[in-house]
């Protein structure tokens, strides 16, 4: 008897051992009662921490009794933290549901790709912006996106004006021309109206900016070479958001904007409103601007009609006017005399229209029909001469999506029209027509739990024109990507495709001597381009306290019939193509170092070899730096205050007239503290005034009539900008 008293009371000691010292917990997402792998649970004041598994499950051992506190934590999710007291008895796993986190619902889902996927499950590599970052640069230029792209890796935003400021996109190191910008899907900032489109794009509406780089015109058709830049809008939400912001710059600007939406079950709405004022600013003293005299207003309202679960109709418009005055400042401030003037007026009107009609069919299954009308009208005046046009678009693109088991089917076509007409100059008139019809099929399949494709093909019909020829081409354009996950650290993906662009006067270099003695296309043919990029990601949690993730991708693209500019004997500027190819190939390298979620590095290296060969002598393209670091460390306590510091290095540059520029460094500094609803926000971005005319003056010859060294680095030198922001 007294050794079968012995043996149960050992049972009931490991018994009690074993439910004191094992814990288990189930972790599900509450939106869609899925299990969450990779989600952290660890006991408060203890070293003990674990991370569940692809079934959602997390096993936690040798819990000490007593009362513990347990966190746990998802990327994506609300943190949640619960109390027991050990020993615990189970008989299942405890299950918990986490919230996903508002502001980073909208981050994690790509539209660019149209399949409406996380990011963690697209095959495409899609990089994106997200939020708080847009609301840190916003902080910065209030009145446009140029310092959200100028600071990723492998962008850059290249100035090509001295004057009026006006800059284009490069990505991978190729011309603006081959970049495709999308607002919400829509392409209504190319040809004629590409010159602007940075400067006119605001910031404070974005919930995040997809960036494809590589050959994309299977997804969106002609110009989509060097990738695709979509800027995506917020949409209402039940709870209203009410966004103000006023900022002042020591260069002269002001911005005025605000930003609200809401919403309820039927109907809802956004409306942008923004202006912005900027003095002219010569910070060298030599008499002509580095940023022009300008002002402009945008205005955007949307309207949401819900009319049922399945149906959604969104209605939009947006304007923009803006009148810009580079030049003698002399001539600006108070006339112009026979020594003072010379300068260039820039004014634009941009109003772009859109439908968006969605309609669930069955549970899984959507027909969407997009379609846009945008008008921009623009005018150049410099002394002597005067380039103006009118430039209309009309898109239109149906889709269906087919969601099946483990698959995705996307069956769509689109119609785009797009016009120039030019009006100052009837006999030479740089007219240009383009008719593009395209089909389009898109699969994404889950061939397995690792292993992902995602595989596309568009047919596009092509028929360009003027008064001095007529072309029709056919474009069959197939892609495929793959992403394989190894574990939950590694992952990598590898995509390729092929791409066009069809021909257009409206590149970075006709834009620096404002289309002056440029002739009409004529005999002009579409680029063609292949390429690809392949990559690899690590992300992995150390101890409690540290997330550590690193992506190296590689790319390359090889660009045939492209067009070249050239000069004739009259010194008339015309363009051709040319059988020799450009290639453009390098590595961009991303790390990112999280601790205990207030202190984030972020790292970034770009090299770049990229090659005309039908340039003679020195192949390298010019005004592209092969190698460019970026260097970003932020501290923040959420809704408190944020800190952040930020150096930038750039290697040298061929200009075009084969000078090879110095590299530089630059670096900028921000601070924002929040009251309540009140956020005061400082910046100062290139504080070490690191600016062009410490090297050479960027104006050359006299003040009647001048000419202008090409733009490598920054004119207007360091800028310091203060401002109120208020969220209701």
């Amino acid at each position: 008897m007294q050794k079968i008293f012995l043996m149960l009371c050992t049972a009931l000691c490991i018994a009690n051992a074993h439910a004191q010292n094992s814990f288990k917990i189930l972790i599900k997402s509450e939106e869609t009662k899925k299990e969450l792998a990779g989600a952290t649970v660890n006991i408060a004041g203890t070293n003990l921490i674990t991370r569940s598994n692809p079934s959602g499950l997390a096993t936690i051992d040798n819990v000490p009794a007593g009362k513990q506190v347990l966190k746990i934590n998802h990327i994506g999710y609300q943190s949640l933290t619960i109390s027991l007291d050990f020993p615990v008895s189970q008989l299942a796993p405890l299950t918990v549901f986490l919230k996903v986190s508002e502001d980073q619902l909208e981050e994690v889902i790509i539209s660019s790709t149209r399949t409406s996927r996380t990011i963690q499950n697209t095959p495409t590599r899609v990089e994106t912006i997200e939020l708080e970052e847009i609301d840190e640069k916003s902080n910065m230029r209030p009145a446009n996106v140029s310092m959200i792209l100028h600071e990723s890796t492998g962008i850059s935003v290249q100035q090509t004006s001295a004057t009026s400021g006006n800059s284009s996109i490069r990505i991978q190191g190729l011309d603006g021309r081959y970049t495709q910008l999308l607002k919400d899907g829509y392409a209504s900032f190319g040809n004629f109206a590409s010159g602007l489109s940075i400067l006119e794009i605001p910031p404070l509406d974005l919930s995040q900016v997809e960036i494809i780089k590589g050959p994309a015109s299977t997804l969106y058709g002609a110009g989509a070479i060097a990738g695709v830049v979509n800027f995506i809008s917020r949409t209402p939400r039940e709870k209203g958001d009410y966004n103000f912001i006023l900022n002042q710059s020591n260069v002269g600007q002001t911005n005025i904007g605000g930003f609200l939406m809401k919403r309820n079950k039927y109907i809802g709405y956004s409306l942008l409103a923004l202006t912005n004022f900027q003095k002219p600013y010569d910070v060298d003293k030599d008499d002509f601007t580095e940023l022009p005299k300008s002002k402009d207003f945008t205005i955007h309202p949307k309207l949401f009609i819900y009319p049922n679960e399945k149906t959604s109709i969104i209605i939009g418009n947006s304007f923009t006017k803006s009148d810009r005055t580079g030049g003698d400042i002399v001539l600006i401030q108070d006339g112009a005399n026979q020594n003072h003037s010379y300068f260039e007026n820039n004014k634009s009107v941009r109003n772009t229209s859109t439908l968006d009609l969605s309609l669930k069919s069955g549970e899984m299954d959507l027909l969407r029909v997009k379609t846009s009308f945008n008008y921009f009208k623009r005018s150049i005046d410099i002394p002597s001469y005067n380039f103006g046009g009118i430039n209309y678009n009309v898109y239109t693109d149906i889709s269906y999506l087919k969601n099946l088991n483990k698959q995705s089917l996307i069956f769509g076509a689109n119609l785009v029209y797009d016009k120039f007409k030019e009006e100052n100059n009837p006999s030479l008139a740089k007219d240009f027509n383009t008719k593009t019809a395209g089909l389009y099929v898109q699969q994404t399949w889950d061939a397995s739990e690792k292993l992902k494709f995602e595989s596309g093909i568009r047919a596009d019909l092509v028929n360009y024109y003027n008064n001095f020829y007529n072309k029709t081409d056919f474009f069959v354009l197939p892609r495929i990507s793959a992403l394989y996950k190894f574990n939950d650290k590694w992952s990598s993906r590898i995509g390729g495709g092929l791409g066009y662009k069809t021909p257009t006067l409206f590149t970075e270099q006709t834009e620096t001597f404002q289309y002056r003695n440029l002739l009409p296309l004529k005999d002009v043919t579409s680029e063609r381009s292949y390429g690809g990029t392949a990559d690899v990601n690590y992300k992995t949690l150390i101890g409690k306290d540290w997330v550590i993730s690193f992506n190296q991708m590689f790319f390359y693209t090889r660009i045939s019939n492209s067009t070249i500019l050239l000069q004739d004997e009259l010194s008339d500027f015309y363009f051709t193509n040319t059988i020799q190819p450009v290639n453009s190939a390098g590595f961009e390298t991303n790390a990112k170092f999280i601790f205990k979620e207030n202190f984030k590095l972020f790292a970034g290296y770009t090299y770049t070899n990229a090659k005309a060969k039908y340039l003679p002598g020195i192949e390298d393209i010019r005004l592209l730096p092969k190698n460019r670091l970026n260097l970003a460390l932020l501290y923040e306590k959420e809704k408190n205050f944020k800190l952040g510091l930020e150096g930038y290095f750039t290697d040298r540059q061929y200009l075009y007239n084969d000078f090879l520029t110095p590299s530089y460094w630059e670096f900028g500094f921000m601070a924002e503290k929040v009251f309540g609803k009140i956020a005061v926000f400082i910046n100062a971005e290139n504080f070490t005034d690191t600016r062009q005319s410490r090297y050479k003056s960027v104006v050359n010859g006299p003040h009647n009539n001048p000419t202008f060294d090409d733009i490598w680095t920054h004119t207007e030198g360091r800028t310091f900008n203060a401002g109120i922001k208020l969220k209701l």
